[in-house]
Parts: C-alpha cells; sequence; structure tokens
C-alpha cells in the first residue's frame, strides 16, 4: 500500500504498471487463498497461483457476482460492516463485506484522495438528501455515500426531510449562515437536479458562488432527459454561480478508491490507488474508443473486489495524467450497457 502521506497522484506511468501489477498479483493469491468461493471462480478460469500474471491477462470477476454470492476473505465473527448496492426496485443487492481494518482504510484514503482534488480542509456542508438512519452493521450504497462524505463537512445540513419535501428554513438558515464562506454541497447527480437544480421552490437566481458542489451517481436518469454532464454545469452555473463543480465516479465494490473528475479538465482521473482497463465486446484490452470498464483498486482486503469488471461504458483519454499536474490514467465514462448482461465473469 502507498504511503498516505504522499500525493495520491504521484506515480509516473512506468512506475504506476510496475508497482500495481505487483500489487493487484499479491491481492488476487491473498483472496484466492482465503476464500474459497472466489478460489473456485479462479479455478474455472484456468488461474495459475504460481504466476505473476501481466494487469491485462489477470482473470477477474463481474460486479454482478456480488449480487448472487457472499464473497468475502475474513471469518463470518470478522465482519464489521456490510455494504449494500441500492439498485433497482426488486434487484438484488450486491453485498460487500468488510472488517474493522478494511472499513478504516477506505475512510483514510477517500480522506487523502478527497484533499488533493476537492479541497484540503473540513467545510460546512449541506447535503441534497434526507438525513439517514444508520444500521450499525448494514448500509445501503446511498446511506454509506453520505456518511463517507460527511466526514469532510461540519455543521451538517440536510436540504430534505423525512418525507423527502424540501425543508426550506433549514436551507435559508444555512445559506445565511455561510453564503459569505467557502462551503460544501454534496448529492447524488439526480436528486441534485431533481430536488435542487430544477425544483419549483428555488425559482429566483441564488448566489453560490463560495460554494463547492460535489455529486456523483445517478446519470441514468438523467441521460433519459438528456441532460450531459457539460449541460448539467451550465444550468448550475446559470442559477447558482456555482462554478467548481466536481463529479465522481465509484463503486460499492470498490469504496474508497474513488475516482474524482478533474472540473478544469472534465476528466476522472486514477489515483496511486486504483487502475482501469477498457475493453471491446470481444473482452480484448484497447486504449482507444469506449468500452467496457475493468476497475482495479488495492483497497479490498476482506473481500475480493481488486480487480472487477463493471457494468459501464467508458474511454481512456490519456496514460499520462491532465493537463493541471495530476499523474495516472485519466478516462471518461458513457453510462450503463444497455439491454445486456457480461456473462462468464459470474459463473460458480
Amino acid at each position: 500500500m502507498t504511503n498516505l502521506n504522499l500525493n495520491p497522484y504521484s506515480f509516473d506511468k512506468k512506475t504506476k504498471e510496475e508497482y500495481f501489477s505487483s500489487e493487484v498479483n499479491k491481492l488476487t493469491k491473498f483472496h484466492y487463498s482465503k476464500s474459497k468461493v472466489y478460489k473456485k471462480i479462479m479455478d474455472s478460469f484456468g488461474y495459475n497461483k504460481k504466476k505473476d500474471y501481466e494487469l491485462n491477462d489477470l482473470p477477474f470477476v463481474s460486479t454482478r457476482i456480488f449480487k448472487e454470492v457472499d464473497l468475502h476473505s475474513i471469518k463470518k465473527s470478522e465482519i464489521f460492516k456490510i455494504l449494500r448496492s441500492s439498485g433497482t426496485s426488486g434487484s438484488v443487492p450486491s453485498k460487500i463485506f468488510l472488517d474493522k481494518k478494511n472499513a478504516n482504510e477506505q475512510r483514510k484514503i477517500l480522506n487523502k484522495i478527497f484533499s488533493y482534488s476537492v479541497y484540503d480542509k473540513r467545510l460546512p456542508i449541506l447535503i441534497i438528501g434526507k438525513k439517514p438512519k444508520f444500521d450499525k452493521l448494514s448500509f445501503d450504497a446511498k446511506a454509506a455515500a453520505i456518511l463517507g462524505f460527511s466526514i469532510f463537512g461540519f455543521d451538517h445540513h440536510y436540504l430534505l426531510d423525512q418525507n423527502n419535501r424540501i425543508d426550506k428554513t433549514e436551507f435559508n438558515n444555512f445559506f445565511e449562515k455561510y453564503q459569505n464562506k467557502k462551503f460544501l454541497i454534496f448529492g447524488f447527480t439526480s436528486d441534485v437536479y431533481s430536488k435542487f437544480l430544477n425544483n419549483k421552490q428555488f425559482k429566483n437566481k441564488i448566489d453560490l458562488s463560495n460554494g463547492i458542489l460535489l455529486h456523483g451517481g445517478g446519470w441514468k436518469k438523467l441521460a433519459s432527459l438528456n441532460i450531459s454532464n457539460k449541460n448539467f454545469k451550465k444550468k448550475i452555473l446559470d442559477k447558482f454561480n456555482l462554478k467548481k463543480v466536481i463529479n465522481y465516479y465509484g463503486l460499492i465494490e470498490q469504496v474508497g478508491s474513488i475516482f474524482f473528475e478533474c472540473y478544469k479538465c472534465n476528466v476522472f482521473i486514477c489515483s496511486d490507488y486504483s487502475d482501469l482497463i477498457v475493453r471491446d465486446r470481444n473482452l480484448n484490452p484497447i486504449e482507444k474508443g469506449i468500452g467496457f470498464v475493468q476497475l482495479m483498486s488495492l483497497i479490498p482486503t476482506s473481500y475480493p473486489g481488486h480487480n472487477i469488471l463493471t457494468e459501464d461504458l467508458g474511454e481512456i483519454v490519456s496514460l499520462n495524467g491532465c493537463d493541471c499536474g495530476k499523474k495516472g490514467k485519466t478516462f471518461r465514462i458513457h453510462g450503463r450497457i444497455l439491454n445486456s448482461e457480461i456473462r462468464g465473469c459470474s459463473n460458480v
């Protein structure tokens, strides 16, 4: 694991490839030895535990597998938290099993990436949502995200009441206290659009120019309305004079190794803790064009979520970082795979 005191975007291309290849191979062997279910999956791919693979050739699993079986590399007595994906109505959620050590590691690394990508101090925060009710053991994706990002703020204000209605008093109190100071707004993209940007209760233009909007997820709903990332930012700027709008990308299967968008370059950036491969419809790796997104992370140690094929489409923009100086592969996401399943990666 990289030193938490270092810049999380410090590896050049060659160093990253060498280090990441070594660490992901180690993680694969570790989970292979600890999880009988994962071992069975890897054996079905002909995995050789004595071999060090190139990253492109290392067998991966699909995110779908976390909906179908319980995958963990720890004893049941060591389970500290279970994260569950939100999913669509009626669908089976993914289940991610964390021990205390892995949960703490996720939090520390998320904090480091946030400090370099968004802001390096805690800020007053307005959450575009309602205050979640937490179960001590089990969290759904939305509650986990609110809890995770709430550590970057203080004096938490929630825009919605428990009936999902706008609490205008709560918003006015927040605005009056912090409109002339730096503050953070967090929400899921679809909620920011429907509950805040497009809500009739906010008819007049409000000056939120001192704010930083951090949002992610929920793009599927906006895509159906033909709202692009660029268009979304323009609407936010026009209505709230909010210039610093940062999109994030991540999966509950790899909590902690989140990807923040460079708000100037409009690309997601891989930190030293994460990487991705884009594959064509035959699952061959490609460096140009749109394909299936495969994500790798050094963080998952309590469950084998370190090397997964997602159901998202994306493309690599650069192998050498963004124009702002952060090192790491950059990429864009182009939505979910439509009317199809990735097969062959979830067979047990």
